[in-house]
């Protein structure tokens, strides 16, 4: 069975969802974020704060290879990992890609972002870095989720696109 990718913005709601999805298709849910954080034993800010970002990203990387080698999970990935294209090869190679597309005026003015290093530059800074990572989620998705209100609703969309991609 393929994995179940979930991408989008920070705060978008990829955790929750795939929570949702786990319990609902009976599949173990991997949050790249946290297993980082488990393997590092330190939060995402002190990561980019004693080793910085570019070593973040590395992490992201080796975590895409390894979780898109296996198959049968829901992943969450970080709001950044798509971004590199060999990130999105890896998680292509054995998934089904869903981008979560939340309006990011939304998602900052709802979400909480207080320990999410790259959304502390204010609700403009926000919003910019989504307009410039929205064309890449979209390259890298098979599905784009929009204009669901829950996450319960968000799932619903993903599980008529995951029965057609199967």
């Amino acid at each position: 069975m393929k994995n179940v990718i979930l991408i989008g913005m920070m705060g978008c709601g990829k955790t929750t969802c795939g929570r949702l999805l786990s319990k609902t298709l009976g599949m173990p849910l991997v949050d790249t974020d946290e297993l980082i954080q488990q393997r590092e034993g330190c939060t995402i800010s002190e990561i980019f704060d004693r080793k910085g970002e570019a070593y973040f990203r590395a992490l992201e990387t080796e975590i895409a290879r390894e979780l898109g080698a296996g198959s049968g999970r829901i992943i969450a990935t970080g709001g950044g990992m798509p971004l590199r294209a060999e990130n999105r090869a890896a998680l292509r190679q054995n998934g089904v890609v869903f981008f979560l597309n939340r309006s990011p005026e939304e998602i900052y003015d709802s979400a909480n972002l207080a320990d999410r290093p790259l959304a502390q530059q204010g609700r403009a800074d926000f919003i910019r870095r989504f307009q410039e990572r929205e064309p890449v989620y979209r390259e890298a998705a098979h599905y784009v989720i929009s204009d669901a209100a829950t996450p319960r609703q968000a799932v619903e969309q993903i599980l008529c696109q995951w029965k057609g991609a199967e």
